[in-house]
């Protein structure tokens, strides 16, 4: 009896014990297969979703720092050239406060008829005896775009921009206006052709004036036709070169700046330094007159990039002012 019960003892605990080691090893083979399934998917899913997010991210930035740069790029060129109109605005009003004191002067004590008169007089642009001697009594200017240009000098020399807006686009035109401003100077002592970087057309005549003949003109023409040297896409080095070794206090020399663009950092720099060789024996003796022809090709382009365009324009309208000469922009470069 007694070895039924520890019999029947024996069978229920190992009945049990087995029970147990098969339900652990069923809850390991469960985990197992959970873990190799689903947990590897969804981590390497989540890895690559951040991924992709960090780089839209990343290409975001770059687009908002690059229409930042344009932005400011724009912002300091508006700048700039709102300095130079105060400043002409400042000298206009000047000259004005002048002229009218000057004029009362003049005209107090005069009867009132002469008053009238005074008032009803017509500025008249006259020739100037240089003009004379150079053109005749009887020349009449031919080409109404270059219009208001003083011709009362003997020697000319022009600053071509020879960067790949001007040679690819505007070039044709660029001949035109060559042309059109010999044409306006029949008779000089000598010419002389730069690029905007100081480069001489002909090389033999460095810091030299070629002689004025009608087949020095032609063979200036026949070579611009296909002269395009390197460019930077700005005229200062050209105006600068020219001015320190061209200049001379006994002769009259016209510079002609034919281009579209300045890529440089200051327009004040550029005016001192024109300054500091053209104006050196007094504001009365700037014997160089700058000229400048502009062509609108930058303007072709979206908005947020012309500010190079801009740039040459505020350059060229200040230069021109402060060295007596005229800034004529272009509406077409074709």
């Amino acid at each position: 009896m007694r070895r039924n019960r520890y019999k029947r003892g024996q069978d229920e605990f190992s009945i049990s014990f087995l029970d147990v080691i098969c339900c652990g090893f069923g809850a390991i083979v469960l985990l197992l297969m959970i873990a190799k399934t689903v947990q590897p998917v969804v981590l390497e899913e989540a890895e690559q979703d951040l991924d992709g997010q960090v780089k839209e991210l990343e290409h975001q930035l770059a687009e908002i720092r690059g229409e930042t740069n344009i932005l400011n790029r724009d912002l300091n060129a508006k700048r700039e050239q709102l300095d130079i109109e105060r400043k002409r605005l400042a000298n206009l009003r000047g000259e004005l406060n002048t002229l009218q004191a000057q004029y009362a002067s003049k005209t107090e004590g005069e009867s009132e008829e002469g008053k009238r008169r005074g008032e009803l007089t017509v500025a008249l642009q006259t020739m100037t005896d240089e003009m004379r001697r150079l053109l005749g009594e009887n020349y009449q200017r031919k080409n109404n775009v270059i219009g208001g240009i003083p011709v009362d000098s003997e020697y000319i020399l022009f600053i071509i921009d020879t960067s790949g807006s001007m040679f690819n686009y505007g070039w044709d035109r660029m001949m035109d206006e060559m042309v059109n401003t010999l044409n306006l100077y029949p008779n000089v002592k000598g010419i002389q052709v730069m690029n905007d970087m100081g480069d001489y057309m002909f090389s033999n005549y460095r810091r030299k004036w070629i002689p004025d003949t009608p087949g020095r003109r032609q063979a200036i023409l026949e070579r611009l036709r296909s002269w395009n040297p390197f460019s930077n896409s700005s005229p200062v080095e050209g105006i600068e070169k020219a001015v320190r070794s061209f200049y001379d206090s006994k002769k009259k020399i016209s510079i002609y700046v034919l281009g579209d663009e300045f890529t440089g950092r200051s327009i004040r720099n550029v005016m001192l330094a024109v300054d500091r060789v053209n104006a050196a024996h007094g504001e009365a003796k700037r014997n160089i007159r700058i000229h400048a022809i502009g062509f609108p090709i930058q303007f072709s382009r979206p908005p947020h990039l012309q500010t190079t365009g801009l740039r040459f324009a505020a350059l060229m309208r200040e230069l021109t002012y402060r060295n007596g000469g005229t800034f004529v922009g272009l509406n077409d470069f074709r």
